[in-house]
């Protein structure tokens, strides 16, 4: 695999990893699976974007949010890790999406990881997935998303 090439090709820095917010950890390994915590669009410690689909964002808006959250998850990999090409498969996503009741394209913003992850990853970047509304998110962010990850 070669993401941390494809990172810098791309001229992509990763974030600091986030510290979670609460009393979890990022990230927790068993066998040769990595599961990530869910995560927001935190970065410096600060939310970078808040609000509802729907109706504060476009779905544009939130695809773009979903890239930065995925970053955001990518960086509490490699600390995990040490060097995100450690990873084998994206096995499964849970994307859950703070919308409006008549919100109905949660499956769009998601993408904006889905698509993010087979732009670096390629084949080990296709996984299963959900996409799912929420009535909120805490600290209204827009986006958080976790995941299961197969490692060497």
């Amino acid at each position: 695999m070669e993401a941390e090439r494809k990172l810098t090709d791309l001229g992509l820095v990763l974030p600091e990893q986030p510290k979670p917010v609460a009393n979890y950890l990022p990230t927790v390994r068993i066998g040769n699976l990595l599961y990530v915590s869910g995560h927001g669009p935190y970065n410096d410690g600060h939310i970078k974007t808040a609000g509802k689909l729907g109706r504060d964002l476009t779905v544009e808006e939130g695809y773009q949010v979903a890239r930065n959250v995925t970053m955001n998850c990518l960086a509490s990999i490699r600390a995990a890790l040490g060097d995100l090409d450690k990873v084998k498969q994206f096995v499964k996503l849970l994307g859950m999406v703070n919308c409006t009741e008549d919100f109905t394209e949660q499956p769009r913003v998601i993408n904006g990881c889905s698509d993010f992850l087979v732009e670096l990853f390629g084949e080990s970047g296709k996984h299963a997935r959900s996409a799912v509304g929420m009535q909120a998110l805490p600290f209204n962010i827009p986006v958080e998303i976790e995941m299961i990850v197969e490692v060497e």
